[in-house]
């Protein structure tokens, strides 16, 4: 337990907030929030931070309850797991998820943990974590997809100081910036992260210079408090006293050969009170798809669904935690023991929020949203440039896939566009300018979205040509199971990746792989799912319907058969011909279904093979044993 060093430990009394005072505070801490952001990106060198802005901020109050940030981590988790004293000046780094409560949950986050002091006294902490595009192990970017322990995927920084006092640990830098591949990267994206958490100390600093310590943690205390008041509301209107709600949704593999894997999750109001258990859920993974996840980001996740959808100008803070309990099980995929491979934990992130759409709306359908593009996958390019002026430079690229967002209640999902709100594409025009590739393609993959009234988003077939010999390295999933719609809509299509030859040949890829090695010519078809449809598809407008043929998000084949529309390939409608169709479709149907999960299971497997060129994977294992984990702590 982290010991906190105070030159002025004079309690701050607490003092009543006017709502001007109150309002004025809250916005200056989001700025702060959002400055964090823009300083980092202003100063890293990755594509993945720089460009698509993987990271993550918060500023916490001095018990390390974030007040604003965007989906957090777990402050009283690090320090809880922090052997030392922290002081003045200090920032603490990790990037170790089992050494700080799963605080982050892979070994290409690093975390960083700054202590906000204003006048001797601690006022708050800000905290950051963003993804290295490469952290050492056995494949660039560090994310094997076969690897069975997390010592194979680069070094894993303990908890310790990278500055003590306001003065950098230089040598433990060099050791750690020793491991990875591209260490300039690394080193600027780390000040990055650096710059960003000491700039919204200052902001803090500022705002007790400016309304006075009292005033300032009592705002942060009226924060966290009206978010509790307004979560007891949302949870006594959303959800029905004593009543057990269950909803199960899969990672398709693990990247060892194994799956599906089942994701059970349990929800019971008693009370105020939320209880979600995870006890049924699959158990730890032999593969890297493992998602630790701490009971406090459980929290945090769940919070930020139910606002979302139902009351989204509640601001994100963790002061409704103590509505909100969680069981998490040892050895289960989500709480996998040390030291199992966590570095495709992506998956397992998405999906936890299609899990709480599913339990939210069995009672709340109007509010339901379909099951979407649950992930943010990876595509991965190395290798050292053979012609031209660079000839022998390394190059690495790490980006972030897009897909279909789901079909949702208040209108369409949109096509091609990730799960995280702040994410961003790379531009076309930077990877053709800083990597030796051209995009030939980049377009929505029409009918992919799921048919409904509020159709699914599209997924997306970016076309990688690949102009230098090299590798490349996929993490994805939903190749096998579907991405479910909801209220009468139709499931998504699921992703696919194949490599067109420069001799001709067609290979298909598994939805998770490295090392594989790709030369001058070849072709990558990077293809992913698409996101499910909301309502009843036969009460979408025709002409809607029709229009989007003629734009090519809907074939005129996807809008017969997915919406009883006919019309011609370039979008004329057939008016007459199109209510007979469905007039025809209703009377045959049996019923709209609340949830449409595509064809069972057993089916599924069955066809795996037919359906998509790849083997289907084998049941999950038990892998608690010590020979199968390897050493344990």
């Amino acid at each position: 337990m982290a010991e906190i060093l105070q030159t002025n430990t004079a309690p701050a009394g607490r003092v009543e907030v006017d709502p001007v005072t109150l309002d004025i505070i809250e916005n200056a801490l989001r700025n702060a929030r959002y400055e964090m952001d823009e300083v980092l990106f202003r100063t890293a060198l990755s594509p993945g931070i720089r460009e698509q802005h993987d990271e993550f901020p918060l500023i916490a109050d001095p018990s390390g309850k974030m007040v604003v940030g965007q989906f957090g981590l777990s402050v009283p988790d690090f320090l809880a797991h922090f052997d030392g004293t922290i002081g003045e000046g200090d920032i603490l780094m990790t990037s170790d998820p089992y050494a700080c409560g799963a605080a982050i949950s892979h070994a290409n986050d690093w975390l960083l943990v700054v202590p906000i002091y204003h006048e001797g006294r601690l006022v708050g902490w800000s905290s950051m974590f963003g993804h290295m595009s490469d952290v050492g192990g056995k494949t660039p970017c560090s994310m094997p997809a076969d690897a069975r322990t997390i010592y194979e995927e680069g070094v894993v920084v303990p908890p310790f100081k990278l500055y003590e006092g306001g003065v950098l640990n230089e040598p433990a830098l060099r050791i750690i910036l020793n491991q990875v591949r591209m260490p300039d990267w690394n080193r600027a994206d780390l000040n990055g992260l650096v710059a960003a958490c000491t700039t919204a100390a200052r902001r803090v600093s500022e705002l007790c210079d400016r309304f006075g310590v009292e005033t300032y943690l009592s705002a942060l205390d009226a924060l966290l408090d009206r978010n509790l008041q307004a979560m007891k509301v949302l949870l006594a209107t959303l959800f029905e006293d004593g009543r057990t709600l269950e909803f199960a949704d899969y990672i398709c593999d693990d990247g060892c050969g194994y799956g599906p894997y089942e994701l059970k999750i349990s929800l019971t109001r008693t009370g105020e009170k939320i209880h979600l258990d995870f006890s049924h859920a699959a158990p730890q993974a032999v593969g890297p798809v493992n998602y630790f996840i701490n009971e406090n980001l459980v929290r945090m996740f769940f919070g930020i669904y139910v606002i979302t959808v139902a009351d989204p100008q509640i601001l994100w803070n963790d002061g409704f935690y103590p509505l909100i309990d969680v069981t998490i099980p040892e050895d289960s995929f989500w709480k996998p023991r040390h030291p199992a491979a966590l570095n495709a934990r992506n998956h397992g992130i998405g999906r936890v929020f299609d899990l709480f759409g599913g339990l939210l709306g069995q009672t709340n359908p109007e509010i339901l949203n379909a099951a979407g593009f649950s992930s943010s996958p990876h595509f991965m390019y190395s290798g050292h440039r053979t012609s031209g002026p660079r000839e022998g430079e390394w190059f690495q690229l790490y980006s972030i896939g897009f897909g279909g967002v789901p079909g949702r209640p208040v209108g369409d999902g949109p096509d091609g566009h990730s799960l995280w709100p702040s994410f961003r594409n790379i531009p076309c025009e930077y990877l053709e300018s800083y990597y030796p590739l051209r995009v030939e393609r980049w377009e929505t993959i029409a009918d992919s979205g799921g048919a409904g009234l509020h159709r699914g988003g599209n997924g997306v077939d970016v076309a990688y040509h690949f102009e230098e010999p090299g590798t490349i390295a996929i993490h994805d999933d939903r190749w096998l199971t579907y991405p479910w719609g909801v209220n009468g809509g139709r499931p998504g299509e699921r992703g696919r990746k194949w490599i067109q030859r420069a001799d001709g040949t067609h290979e298909v890829l598994p939805s998770k792989c490295h090392d594989i090695p790709v030369a001058p010519g070849d072709v990558l078809h990077f293809v992913t799912w698409g996101g499910g449809g909301w309502g009843d598809p036969l009460a979408r407008p025709a002409d809607l319907v029709a229009t989007e043929v003629l734009r090519g998000l809907v074939t005129a084949e996807g809008a017969r058969e997915g919406y009883g529309v006919v019309c011609t390939a370039d979008g004329v409608l057939d008016e007459e011909a199109t209510e007979a169709l469905r007039a025809r479709l209703a009377a045959e149907r049996t019923e709209v279904p609340v949830f449409d999960m595509g064809p069972p299971l057993e089916q599924i497997l069955a066809r795996c093979e037919e359906e998509t060129g790849l083997p289907a994977p084998r049941p999950p294992v038990d892998v608690r044993s010590a020979a199968a984990l390897g050493h344990r702590r």
